[in-house]
């Protein structure tokens, strides 16, 4: 008996296209925390990921938000901006494809440092950490491979914070 494949637009996954998840494989492939997994289990953590596309200057979370999960920016830009008390913002950092922000939400359980508002159509990837946390567990191995990426990048942006701090300490004190 002959089996014949049907396609039929109805059944068709309208959520996740095939360019999507390559362009998410290849987003996540250039990034230090993924991109030495085994095979089988970065296939496994692709499946952890959902995919939003975020409107321009929508949020995509708010500053004092509760810390819920990684962000990669697999098309589009994102702004991280700081709010004080009296409504005064000031913006941190611009982002745009393969970048990623939310990351201290996976090592600590705090809230938002920081806003997030998309500066043009943004299609992200997300991680939520409870899907991350059961990986690591289910594959301990790869799960060390992705804190210990994160660890670096977060030591390096605060090496780079320190540099800056030290600049702005020596411009303050020539004056």
């Amino acid at each position: 008996m002959n089996q014949v494949k049907i396609q039929n637009s109805f059944w068709t996954n309208l959520f996740k296209t095939p360019a999507e998840k390559s362009q998410l494989e290849e987003v996540l492939l250039s990034m230090p925390p993924f991109k030495d997994l085994t095979n089988k289990n970065f296939k496994n953590l692709l499946k952890l990921f959902h995919n939003r596309v975020y409107s321009v200057n929508e949020y995509i979370f708010y500053q004092n938000d509760p810390g819920i999960g990684l962000y990669i920016i697999i098309n589009g830009e994102v702004l991280i901006t700081f709010e004080v008390e009296n409504n005064e913002r000031f913006d941190l950092a611009h982002l745009t494809r393969g970048d990623f922000f939310g990351e201290l939400a996976l090592l600590d359980n705090e809230k938002r440092s920081a806003s997030a508002i998309a500066l043009k159509e943004s299609q992200i990837a997300v991680i939520f950490k409870p899907d991350l946390d059961e990986f690591i567990e289910s594959y301990p191995l790869d799960g060390i491979k992705i804190l210990k990426g994160i660890s670096q990048i977060i030591s390096r942006r605060l090496r780079n914070l320190n540099l800056d701090y030290i600049e702005l300490y020596n411009k303050i004190r020539n004056k």
